[in-house]
């Protein structure tokens, strides 16, 4: 259905003010807010339109209106005046982004976006395959078990315990880290590998081994530990969600499993830009009253992952997607 002007206007009306105060909008305050010439009965009859299109929806018994997923996809694609961030919010941002590795980098933009859109920020990292190693060290626990401790160039560290059907010494274990860290430094998992299949000859059948093993624990990483998270219980506690105990475990459930999360940011990773979903287009039940603005991050003109913000579908959007984009560009900046 293409809207004309005043359609437009009154919609784009009615979902501000819904958003403001989350109220159903009557007819009095659109014809008030909304600077049209027009008449009460004009505008019940405009309304009536928006209804029957599926914009709006008058819930229960109330003579107002709010606005319905369809509605909000409209005012979002073709209604929304966006707004720049202050210089006090830029500043505050390119502060955040100031840290000393790529571990803490990550979680600052998380914690960042949920402080400034006082709802849940999101950020899928690089998987492990884009991550260099900077030091390997093998520990001996007992015979036939051995502590790897993994230490990458984005600042993680990942403790890993082998078993092995070879009985290694301590200096045999030495000399591997030290072979290790000194051919190896500052490669990533996918070039170690091939190193290794080159190196075979030159290396001790035991220790090429143990650097095989070594490798594909590295690799083998639990993919929720991709996704960092954080003021989910910014999300918990607005109060479209808060007063609906269903919709609260649903949501509670996707934070704990981060699956569908992931799911949902591999599918916005292959796209270009912002990208909006609203309510049941994320294809996930227990976010179909919410709504997930997310946007790539890069370095040298690869997309390496993306963040995001979680809310309820009556966010802010003209404020929250510039939020979103911007800190997007600057951790792009941050991480080069």
């Amino acid at each position: 259905m293409d809207l004309d002007k005043r359609a437009q206007t009154l919609l784009k009306t009615l979902i501000s003010h819904h958003i403001s105060d989350g109220q159903p909008v009557g007819s009095k305050t659109l014809a008030t807010a909304s600077s049209l010439d027009l008449s009460p009965a004009s505008i019940r009859n405009i309304m009536k339109d928006l209804e029957d299109a599926g914009f709006i929806t008058s819930p229960h018994t109330s003579a107002g209106r709010i606005p319905t997923q369809k509605g909000y996809r409209f005012f979002v694609d073709s209604l929304v005046t966006i707004k720049s961030l202050n210089a006090l919010e830029i500043s505050t941002l390119k502060d955040q982004l100031i840290v000393s590795d790529s571990k803490h980098l990550i979680n600052s933009v998380a914690d960042t976006l949920s402080h400034l859109t006082k709802f849940a920020g999101v950020v899928l990292i690089p998987r492990a395959s884009k991550v260099s190693f900077k030091h390997i060290e093998f520990l001996e626990l007992s015979k036939n078990r051995i502590l790897v401790i993994i230490v990458t160039d984005d600042g993680g560290v990942q403790n890993r315990v082998l078993y092995t059907e070879n009985d290694y010494t301590k200096q045999s274990l030495l000399e591997a880290s030290n072979f290790f860290n000194q051919h190896y430094s500052g490669f990533g998992i996918e070039q170690v590998k091939s190193k290794l299949v080159s190196e075979l000859k030159t290396m001790k059948a035991e220790m090429v081994t143990l650097m095989n093993a070594a490798i594909d624990t590295s690799g083998d990483v639990d993919q929720n530990d991709n996704l960092v998270m954080s003021g989910q219980k910014n999300l918990l506690e607005t109060s479209e969600l808060s007063q609906n105990v269903s919709s609260v475990r649903k949501i509670v459930e996707i934070f704990e499993k981060k699956s569908a999360l992931l799911q949902l940011l591999e599918k916005s990773h292959r796209a270009d830009g912002i990208q909006i979903f609203i309510g049941e287009e994320s294809g996930y039940q227990a976010l179909d009253e919410c709504s997930v603005i997310t946007a790539p991050y890069e370095a040298d003109g690869e997309i390496l992952g993306m963040l995001g913000v979680i809310g309820p579908t009556r966010m802010a959007y003209e404020r929250v997607i510039p939020i979103v984009d911007i800190t997007a560009k600057l951790l792009s900046k941050s991480i080069k």
